[in-house]
């Protein structure tokens, strides 16, 4: 961006507020608790609503609630068709539904009792919120800053997530500039609009593709330099391994710490060197995987101070959320059997202090231009009150 003067605008490197979101997700990862799931949405959106640019591409996040309340009601649904069923207070006595012999185990429908369905309701609004705070890194970080930041080495890995996280704002975006056209040509027709809106939103969809399938081939995207077979399996080695080990310390590392009520005799700390390496292993395959790849950058987003608050004010909240459930187990998980009230400590809420801040330091995203809007005719004219004000004027 740049200001009125002709000096680029001082912007939040898109790695950052992923970085932060990424945080948020991982703080609720392995808890019910509605309190602290309702404050972390309310921490979301107040940021995104400060801190968002004027783009088409950041007004995504109302798609992203519409998803998570999609996956609230999902939960709920297959909690009443196949869920396990309790036996406390029923709310809806549906009959059973007898399965043959090898579906043993299954039960479909059923009564259903509050407990089971207040709990359905807690773990999809869990998995809805981790949506949500990826969807507001969607909102905050421009996608083409985001791919035009990733390392050489995986850029076909980043080209494809930012290709992927990018069709929810461009499908917005699309059906904006529809709906906008329809209602400058005064079409009054309302139960056909969504029949009326796919057909051009899926044009101008191919039509990008199109466009940047041609962009890319243009500047030579997917050229390799030739590297000897040695240096080409070590670097898969070190990259496979490296995942491999990775994905195994982290899933040692949460039963060891007892996440999600799993009771392990493994102690974390003999699992946390199979995760340091493996993040070792990775880091070096992909430097040396990048090291044979040349790409050529127009202007490199800088990394600086302000970006290492953004991400420390993520991580200290991830590390102070962590540590208020581990002190206060029963503030984890509501309780549904019985159902009880949530717990929340005092210092949960201000766990969630530092996550607020980049809302306030932050520079404020760059307002649009106003232009002077043309003398408006009666071709230009929108049908109805505007279009015979216009035809009185001229009469």
């Amino acid at each position: 961006m740049t200001s009125a003067s002709g000096h680029r605008r001082r912007v939040v490197h898109p790695g950052a507020w992923w970085m932060w979101a990424t945080a948020m997700a991982v703080a609720i990862a392995t808890t019910t608790n509605p309190v602290l799931l309702a404050l972390v949405l309310a921490v979301v959106v107040l940021t995104v609503v400060a801190r968002r640019p004027y783009a088409p591409w950041a007004r995504s996040l109302r798609l992203y609630a519409a998803l998570g309340a999609f996956v609230v009601v999902s939960r709920v649904v297959l909690h009443v068709l196949v869920g396990m069923k309790t036996s406390d207070t029923i709310v809806l006595p549906l009959p059973q539904v007898e399965l043959p012999e090898w579906a043993r185990g299954i039960t479909l429908l059923g009564p259903v009792g509050l407990g089971g369905l207040v709990g359905a309701f807690l773990e999809g609004l869990r998995l809805a919120t981790m949506l949500f705070c990826f969807g507001a890194a969607n909102a905050l970080a421009n996608p083409k800053r985001l791919l035009a930041a990733t390392p050489p080495a995986v850029r076909d890995i980043g080209t494809a997530t930012v290709i992927a996280l990018s069709v929810a704002p461009q499908l917005v975006e699309s059906v904006q500039r529809v709906r906008k056209a329809r209602v400058l040509r005064g079409d009054p027709r309302r139960a056909t609009r969504v029949k009326q809106v796919a057909l051009p939103v899926l044009h101008d969809t191919l039509d990008r593709s199109i466009s940047l399938a041609a962009s890319m081939e243009a500047r030579g995207y997917g050229r390799r330099a030739e590297r000897p077979f040695v240096t080409r399996f070590v670097i898969g080695v070190l990259m496979l391994g490296g995942a491999l080990l990775t994905c195994v310390g982290v899933y040692g590392t949460m039963q060891g710490s007892g996440a999600e009520g799993v009771v392990s005799d493994v102690p974390w700390w003999t699992t946390a060197p199979v995760l340091v390496v493996g993040i070792v292993a990775s880091v070096v395959g992909v430097a040396f995987a990048g090291r044979s790849m040349r790409r050529t950058r127009y202007r490199r987003d800088p990394w600086g101070l302000l970006e290492w608050a953004v991400v420390a004010c993520g991580i200290v909240t991830l590390v102070a959320v962590r540590a208020v459930l581990a002190d206060q187990p029963d503030a984890r998980n509501l309780s549904v059997s019985p159902l009880a009230m949530p717990v929340v400590p005092l210092w949960l809420p201000l766990a969630l202090v530092p996550a607020l801040l980049p809302a306030f330091f932050t520079p404020e995203p760059e307002r649009p231009r106003r232009t002077s809007a043309p003398e408006r005719t009666l071709d230009d004219a929108a049908p109805g009150r505007d279009a015979r004000a216009l035809r009185g004027a001229t009469s």
